[in-house]
C-alpha cells in the first residue's frame, strides 16, 4: 500500500465525517478540541460489547451522579454496580471503579495521554487505550473495533477469516491512521461502519471510500469480513427460587465480588451446571424450607460463552419469617438487577410486566 493511498483513505473519510458525523454526548464536533478524557474513557468502557442507543441513557445517568473521576472513585462499588445494572459484562463496572480510584488516588485525577500509560490502568486494554489516546488526546494511535475491522477488511479485500485476520487488520489500521486529526479519523471509521459499511447490507453507493474499496470493486463487500465457523455454545441449567414476602417484595442476595456478575444482586438459585436439575434435588439449595410451587414456563439467557436455561420455583413467607432470612427484600419492578435476574423474576406468577421491561440490546460497540 503506497503512501499516497494512505492519504487518500484519510482525506475522503474525514471530509465525509465532517458532514455526516453522529452527534453523541461523549464527542466534540469534528475539528474541535477533544472532549475531556473522563467522558471519553467512561463512554469507551460502556461501549464495549454494547450498542450506542443502549449506552446513551447510562452515560447521562453516570455523569449526573458522578460528574468527574474523583466522584466516581469515592462512590461505593455497590452503587456503581447497581447503576450499571442492565448494561451487561459486569466485570467492566468493577474495573471502571478500580480505574477511577487509580486515576484519582495515584494520578491526581489526570488520565495518562499515551497508549502505554493508559494500558497500565485497570480495565483498559489495547483497543480502549488507543481509542482514548486518539479521541481524548489526539494521538495518532491505531484504533481497532468491530466496525473498523469490517471497513478495513472490505477496503483492502482481506479474505482471511476473523479472528485470524486481526493481526493483518491491525497493521493496516496502523498504516492508514493519519498524524493529523487521528481522533476524528477513528470516530469517522466507527461511524462509517455503523451507518454505511454495515455487516450485512453495506450501502456502497453512499460510501466515501467506494472508489478505493477493493471488495466493492470485486463485488464481494457484503461477504467480508469472513469469519471462522463458530463452535456450539455450551448450555447450563439452574432453578431460581422466587420467594415473595406478603407485601410483594422478593428475596435477593449479593453475589460474591469476584467472578461472573460479581458484586451484583441476584435471585437465589441452584448452582449453574451442565445437566438439568430435578426439583427435589434443587431444594437443597433453597433459601428456606417451605412448600415451593413450580413456576409456569421457563427462560433462557445467553452469555458470551454459554447459554443458561432457567426453571423456577416460587413461594411466600410472612414478614416475621422474612426477617429471619439473610438477604434483601425489594419490589420486583424496582430492583436494579442484571438482565438474567430480570428474566428470572419474569417467571413469578403475574411476572409478565417484569419480563417485558425493555433491556439494552447487545451488539457490536457503536452500532
Amino acid at each position: 500500500m503506497s503512501a499516497s493511498r494512505r492519504i487518500d483513505i484519510a482525506a475522503p473519510l474525514l471530509k465525509w465525517y465532517d458532514r455526516h458525523h453522529r452527534s453523541l454526548p461523549w464527542r466534540s464536533p469534528p475539528g474541535a478540541a477533544p472532549m475531556e478524557p473522563y467522558r471519553v474513557w467512561l463512554s469507551e468502557i460502556m461501549l464495549q460489547q454494547t450498542t450506542v442507543p443502549a449506552v446513551i441513557p447510562y452515560f447521562g445517568k453516570f455523569l449526573a451522579r458522578w460528574p468527574n473521576v474523583h466522584d466516581l472513585a469515592a462512590a461505593p462499588v455497590e452503587d456503581v454496580m447497581e447503576a450499571w445494572a442492565g448494561l451487561g459484562y459486569y466485570a467492566r463496572a468493577r474495573n471502571l471503579h478500580k480505574c477511577a480510584k487509580a486515576v484519582s488516588e495515584k494520578l491526581g485525577g489526570v488520565f495518562p495521554d499515551s497508549v502505554e500509560g493508559l494500558l497500565e490502568l485497570p480495565g483498559i486494554g489495547a483497543y480502549t487505550a488507543a481509542a482514548i489516546a486518539a479521541i481524548a488526546f489526539d494521538k495518532p494511535a491505531a484504533v481497532m473495533d468491530g466496525n473498523i475491522e469490517r471497513v478495513l477488511a472490505r477496503v483492502f479485500a482481506v479474505e482471511t477469516p476473523l479472528p485470524k485476520a486481526k493481526p493483518e487488520l491491525r497493521k493496516l489500521a496502523e498504516r492508514v491512521t493519519p498524524q493529523k486529526r487521528p481522533g476524528d479519523f477513528a470516530q469517522g471509521m466507527m461511524d462509517l461502519g455503523a451507518t454505511i459499511c454495515t455487516p450485512k447490507t453495506p450501502d456502497c453507493l453512499l460510501c466515501p471510500l467506494r472508489k478505493l474499496c477493493t471488495a466493492h470493486e470485486r463485488g464481494i463487500a457484503a461477504d467480508l469480513p469472513r469469519r471462522a465457523a463458530k463452535t456450539a455454545r455450551p448450555v447450563r441449567h439452574t432453578i431460581a427460587f422466587l420467594l415473595l414476602r406478603d407485601d410483594g417484595a422478593v428475596l435477593l442476595r449479593r453475589r460474591p465480588p469476584q467472578g461472573l456478575l460479581g458484586g451484583m444482586l441476584e435471585v437465589p438459585s441452584a448452582p449453574w451446571r451442565d445437566t438439568p436439575w430435578r426439583d427435589g434435588e434443587a431444594l437443597a439449595h433453597a433459601p428456606l424450607a417451605i412448600e415451593w410451587q413450580e413456576a409456569v414456563g421457563d427462560a433462557e439467557h445467553v452469555f458470551t460463552h454459554f447459554a443458561l436455561k432457567i426453571a423456577a420455583l416460587h413461594g411466600r413467607v410472612d414478614a416475621h419469617a422474612a426477617a429471619k432470612i439473610d438477604g434483601q427484600w425489594q419490589q420486583p419492578r424496582e430492583a436494579a438487577l442484571p438482565t438474567v435476574m430480570k428474566k428470572m423474576l419474569g417467571l413469578l406468577p403475574g411476572g409478565d410486566e417484569v419480563r417485558s421491561r425493555k433491556n439494552p440490546r447487545r451488539g457490536r460497540a457503536r452500532s
